[in-house]
């Protein structure tokens, strides 16, 4: 496992020790996926001892997380609080909604698109053209970037232009090939097909995961996944090459997710604390994203 100086104990589950061999991990953005995975839907503050306690099973010591968590506090995206000796943490209103966004991505029903170019107008045009290349935009121009999916309202001042493409439309794969390197995404997406496939086929072939390894493994899986999913162009199917292995990582995912979800979610009943107590092992959210899932 190559986590930098992160890494001290691995879970002793061969499964995950096979998923975890190679598998980058930092213990911020790691924390950001237990977030998103578990608490986000549920709501409440969780307790840092099962920050520490998950984070331990990929080989994240206490101190990176508490260090890590001190900064997500200063980054603004977790603010703590107190019950007696024990220390718990809860999701600001600001990365909420960045949650909210990003669990749209994963675990919503397919995107509609919408071809459109931006210009960004006034200053700090750098800035906002890399937010524009995070969202997933091409950039053409020191201010004129392309796109198909929603754009963060951060890069304002811009002018929209929607578009529509009314003669050449065979052409439409070149140009986005011409716009985008979807080598690096096609080779991600190869990567974690890879890696979770061994995974998939033994848990529906009926093998045994501790609950508290099914939770370790759903979160390697989102882990992962929304690391390459989010920085996606998500570009139409029409436009994405013949061998274009996102929709088979996505149809894993939704797959691997689901069936590791039952004990999964026991263990997060049984384990998880918030300041109001034990977290419930499912909550609206967490049955909506399951649904959603398992209809793709």
């Amino acid at each position: 496992m190559q986590v930098s100086d992160e890494n001290t104990n691995r879970s002793g589950s061969r499964p995950l020790r096979a998923i975890l061999d190679g598998f980058q991990l930092r213990a911020a953005s790691f924390i950001v996926t237990i977030y998103g995975d578990v608490v986000e839907p549920r709501g409440g503050a969780l307790w840092i001892g099962n920050l520490i306690e998950v984070c331990a099973a990929v080989g994240i010591t206490e101190t990176l997380v508490r260090t890590a968590v001190s900064r997500l506090v200063a980054g603004g995206r977790l603010a703590g609080e107190r019950q007696g000796r024990r220390s718990f943490y809860r999701l600001t209103d600001f990365a909420r909604t960045e949650f909210a966004a990003a669990a749209r991505v994963l675990f919503g029903p397919p995107e509609a698109t919408a071809w459109h170019f931006v210009e960004l107008m006034g200053p700090s045009t750098d800035e906002r053209m890399q937010m524009l290349e995070r969202s997933g935009h091409a950039r053409l121009g020191a201010r004129l970037a392309v796109g198909v999916r929603p754009f963060p309202p951060e890069i304002m001042p811009a002018v929209v232009f929607r578009a529509e493409v009314a003669e050449g439309a065979e052409r439409l794969g070149d140009f986005a090939a011409h716009c985008w390197d979807l080598a690096p995404h096609a080779e991600a997406y190869g990567g974690f097909l890879q890696r979770f496939a061994p995974l998939a086929e033994l848990v529906e072939a009926g093998g045994l995961l501790a609950p508290a390894d099914c939770l370790t493994a759903r979160l390697l899986l989102v882990h992962q996944f929304r690391l390459e999913a989010l920085r996606d162009p998500r570009l139409p199917p029409e436009v994405l090459p013949l061998d274009w292995p996102g929709e088979d990582a996505r149809r894993l995912f939704a797959r691997l997710y689901c069936s590791l979800s039952p004990e999964a979610d026991l263990h997060v009943a049984q384990s998880f604390v918030t300041a109001a107590g034990p977290f419930p092992r499912a909550s609206e959210a967490t049955e909506r994203r399951l649904a959603t899932l398992g209809g793709k």
